[in-house]
């Protein structure tokens, strides 16, 4: 089992910046990936960004490109999530998730692929 654990969200106003940061603990050691995703008010859970644990390679949503980056410090199995230029349609609740499976990009952008959740970090951009 791996547990997660986010923080670092919070209220921030529009062009601001926040940096997310998920924790995994337990059976880590063959992770091969992990993830953001984001979950609107009455909307679906939306992919984010991911990056494969061993190469470091990453991926994003459209929608963050340009402006989000995802990272991860193998030492401390931490994953961060550097948000800048935010914008009020970014309000969500933010999750980290993770899987051991090995998975094509595309796949990775599914909330189906992954095996662990954390339970959440709000974030709240203000207009």
């Amino acid at each position: 089992q791996v547990q997660l654990v986010e923080s670092g969200g919070g209220l921030v106003q529009a062009g601001g910046s926040l940096r997310l940061s998920c924790a995994a603990s337990g059976r880590t050691f063959n992770t091969y990936a992990m993830a953001w995703f984001r979950q609107a008010p009455g909307k679906e859970r939306d992919f984010v960004a991911v990056i494969r644990w061993s190469t470091g390679i990453t991926y994003y949503a459209d929608s963050v490109k340009g402006r989000f980056t995802i990272s991860r410090d193998n030492a401390k199995n931490t994953v961060y999530l550097q948000m800048n230029s935010l914008k009020p349609e970014d309000t969500a609740v933010y999750y980290c998730a993770a899987t051991s499976t090995i998975r094509s990009t595309i796949v990775l952008a599914t909330t189906r692929s992954y095996e662990y959740w954390g339970q959440g970090t709000q974030v709240t951009v203000s207009s």
